[in-house]
This record gives structure tokens, C-alpha cells and sequence, in this order.
């Protein structure tokens, strides 16, 4: 990968953007897709377009979400600790014993998420999952008035996760999901800017995703695509325990994952697969039987329908503060909507 766009993937999954707090992340987008799209607008909403070939008749959208999964203070004690509630879906068990960072409008400042000790605990509170209620965030505060000195009921928090780099191309952070989804939309349009193009691209960075698709809904609304990609990641199956006779053969640096099954456009859905044998781009597959959970669902039935896609990156971990995912991925998808937009025809009957 370009030392450019992995320091841009560095900062930008280091970058709050819990849903309904996209801003921070969504500022480094636009400064991304100023130097590769013809233009960049952000709608009421948040999305973050950028355009090549704007006034081709025959669009395409392509929409990675820029939105995690986080907390936000609902209370502050007498004691000065913070109470909090879960953005989209939170897995309570990772949670206790944590750094987090609660962001203000002045920056962020550090807590820790704390439990009893172990050797508190009776026999029954051993046995029983934690609720994020019954846990707490301590940032050192005197009492409830010094901790609001410092924090306010509605802030966001995020898990104090910095991007690492494992062995070989394999990186770890929180927030891959969907952090890398916006960043190959912004890799694509980098691979296609120049190139000659039969149609129109509007590449989009989605808000809200984890709180119902909501940023797909109203962005494939606007743009009223007649081809609208989603980028999203999708659970890898080479790890312990997982289920490929569930989850399909996933596996980290395999190549994108598409998909076949109702949510799919069955052109759309075989051109993809075409282009990935024709370019030699490594890909692997997986079944979606029912509607995918992704933007994809949303912009499928935007207006009187899209021919919709999904192509997937493998995740192991998903909303955990440590999800993991293969640089080569990121760039063979990219590669991968690259070339499919590039072979496009205008004239293409999108009809199954």
C-alpha cells in the first residue's frame, strides 16, 4: 500500500466517529477526496460525496460508512464517575477493564472502565454477564461537579485503541468496521481519477449505518443511482471457533468477499465476479440469503429501486476494540471497483 494511504487509514480509524458523531472523520474525508473527485458535498445528514464525471447520465455509487460503534455519558455521579449507554452494538463483556476517550468539544480526555476486583465478587456475580450499566468510568474526577468541569450527558466515547500493525499485512484497531469502508470508496476514486469514464461516480462516506442505514438511505436518495455499491466488511471464518458451514470460507488476505442473494443485483453481482477472474484480482464468496444488513439493503430499494452490490472485506473480531483486517484486501477491493466502473457500459441492461 502507498505510504500516503496507509497514513490516511491510520488517521482515520484513530479518529472519533461514533454514530451521530461522524464530524471528526468526516472532516478527513473531505480533505482526501478534494485531491481525487471533481467535486465534494456534505448533505444535512453528514454524508461526504465526492463526484467524477458528474454530468454523465448513467451514475454510480459507491458507499462505505464512516460510523462505529461507541458509548455516550448519561450520568454523572455524586462521586464524579460516569455512567454511559451503548452507540449501535456494543459487546458489554469486552468492555469492563478498558481505555476509553470521551470526546468534548474541547478534545478528548482519558477514563477507564472499571468493575469490582475479581476478589469482590460473589459466586453469582462471577457467573453473570456484566450490564453496561452496572459499570462505571472513572477519569479521576474529585466529585460530580469536578467531573463536569470536563465532561457533559451526551458525550461521545470510544475505545482508546490505537492502529497497529501485527505480522505480516495484518493491522488491528477498533472501528475497522466501517472506517475501511469509506477509505477504499476514497482509494477507488484515487485509482479512477484521469482514467476515462463512461459514467458518473459518486463516491460516498455514510453516517449512521450502525443506528439503521440511515446515511445509505437518504445519500442513494439524492444521487438516485442506477448502480449503487456498498463497502463494508464481513466476518472472516479462519479464526478459532468460527463456523464456515455459517459463515462461509473467509479467510484474511483471501481478496474482497461478494455475495450472491437477494440484496444483489444479479448483473450487477455477476459483472463483479467477471471483472475479478478477468483482472486477476483475488476474491472469495459468500451466501446472503436474506437482506444483508448492509447500506446495500438501503440503497437497493431507494425510490423505485438500484441495482445494488456488496462487496465485503474479511473481519476478524467485528465490534470488538480490536478488529482485524488484511492491507491486501483493502487494496484488491479497491482494485476490484476500480475496474468494474471502468468496464462499464451506459448502455447495460441492469434488468435480472
Amino acid at each position: 500500500m502507498r505510504e500516503a494511504s496507509l497514513a490516511f487509514l491510520k488517521q482515520l480509524v484513530e479518529t472519533p466517529s461514533p454514530s451521530g458523531f461522524e464530524q471528526p472523520a468526516q472532516e478527513l474525508v473531505r480533505r482526501e477526496l478534494a485531491a481525487v473527485a471533481d467535486e465534494v458535498t456534505t448533505d444535512v445528514h453528514g454524508n461526504v460525496t465526492g463526484v467524477l464525471n458528474a454530468k454523465a447520465e448513467f451514475r454510480v455509487m459507491l458507499a462505505g460508512h464512516v460510523d462505529e460503534i461507541g458509548m455516550m455519558v448519561t450520568h454523572v455521579s455524586d462521586k464524579g464517575y460516569l455512567h454511559c449507554s451503548a452507540i449501535g452494538g456494543v459487546d458489554v463483556t469486552l468492555v469492563p477493564g478498558q481505555r476509553v476517550h470521551i470526546h468534548n468539544e474541547r478534545g478528548r480526555l482519558v477514563g477507564v472502565v472499571g468493575k469490582k476486583a475479581i476478589h469482590l465478587l460473589t459466586e453469582e456475580e462471577r457467573r453473570r454477564s456484566p450490564r453496561l450499566h452496572d459499570l462505571w468510568i472513572d477519569i479521576g474526577a474529585k466529585d460530580r461537579k469536578d467531573a463536569l468541569k470536563a465532561v457533559a450527558v451526551g458525550d461521545p466515547i470510544t475505545f482508546a485503541v490505537p492502529f497497529v500493525h501485527l505480522r505480516n499485512d495484518i493491522v488491528v484497531c477498533h472501528g475497522f468496521d466501517d472506517k475501511v469502508g469509506s477509505f477504499v470508496v476514497i482509494e477507488t476514486l484515487r485509482r479512477l481519477t484521469g482514467k476515462p469514464l463512461a459514467v458518473a461516480v459518486h463516491g460516498v462516506s455514510t453516517v449512521q449505518e450502525e443506528l439503521g442505514l440511515r446515511g445509505a438511505r437518504t445519500s442513494a436518495y439524492r444521487i438516485d443511482p442506477q448502480v449503487g455499491i456498498a463497502i463494508d466488511v464481513t466476518h472472516a471464518s479462519d479464526f478459532p471457533g468460527a463456523e464456515a458451514k455459517e459463515l462461509g470460507e473467509v479467510s484474511l488476505g483471501g481478496g474482497p468477499v461478494l455475495h450472491r442473494g437477494a440484496n444483489i443485483n444479479p448483473v450487477v453481482g455477476g459483472r463483479l465476479i467477471k471483472t475479478a477472474r478477468q483482472k486477476r484480482i483475488p476474491y472469495q464468496m459468500q451466501a446472503a440469503p436474506h437482506a444483508t444488513g448492509t447500506d446495500a439493503n438501503a440503497i437497493q430499494i431507494s425510490r423505485s429501486g438500484v441495482a445494488a452490490g456488496l462487496v465485503s472485506i474479511p473481519n476478524r473480531y467485528m465490534h470488538t476494540p480490536v478488529e482485524v483486517v488484511s492491507l491486501k484486501d483493502l487494496e484488491n477491493t479497491s482494485r476490484l471497483l476500480a475496474e468494474f466502473i471502468l468496464g462499464l457500459d451506459p448502455s447495460l441492461d441492469l434488468t435480472p
